[in-house]
């Protein structure tokens, strides 16, 4: 695909994003922002008796690659199972929004992760689990993609 086509994507999900709004009655709901560029975001999940992601919508203001990923991330995850959401990674997110392709520099990447990051602190606290130190590289695409076999 062309980096046109990323490029038009991104800004579609921009000036239409998709399940954009909150949920009162979500189990998941987590609030995150990205200083450095004034990017907030809140992302809301709510599962099904089963498990699924029945819904999940986010809030937010922020530029446009931040906007676009948080609304093709909620389109991507939807109707999955929590576990997904537990394996749901960067290059996924990243790979969907066309990054390499685009050639976005790593301030960008940080503004394109920050849903990445909302919805991996949501998760873990939802099941009781502590980040850590795991935490600081959520923005950092270097430090999974080293990771990856």
């Amino acid at each position: 695909m062309t980096s046109e086509f990323y490029r038009e994507k991104i800004i579609d999900h921009y000036r239409n994003p998709r399940n954009y709004g909150s949920i009162e009655d979500a189990q998941i709901k987590v609030q995150e922002s990205n200083p450095l560029c004034g990017d907030d975001i809140e992302l809301y999940i709510k599962l099904d008796k089963d498990g699924k992601v029945e819904d999940m919508k986010f809030k937010g203001r922020g530029c446009a690659v931040s906007v676009a990923s948080a609304s093709l991330m909620t389109e991507l995850l939807k109707g999955k199972k929590i576990d997904d959401l537990i394996n749901f990674t960067k290059k996924k997110l990243l790979d969907t929004l066309g990054i390499e392709v685009l050639g976005l520099n790593p301030s960008r990447i940080k503004c394109a992760l920050l849903p990445y990051k909302a919805l991996k602190i949501g998760v873990s606290s939802y099941l009781g689990k502590e980040i850590g130190e795991e935490e600081e590289h959520l923005l950092d695409y270097e430090a999974e993609a080293e990771e990856s076999p």
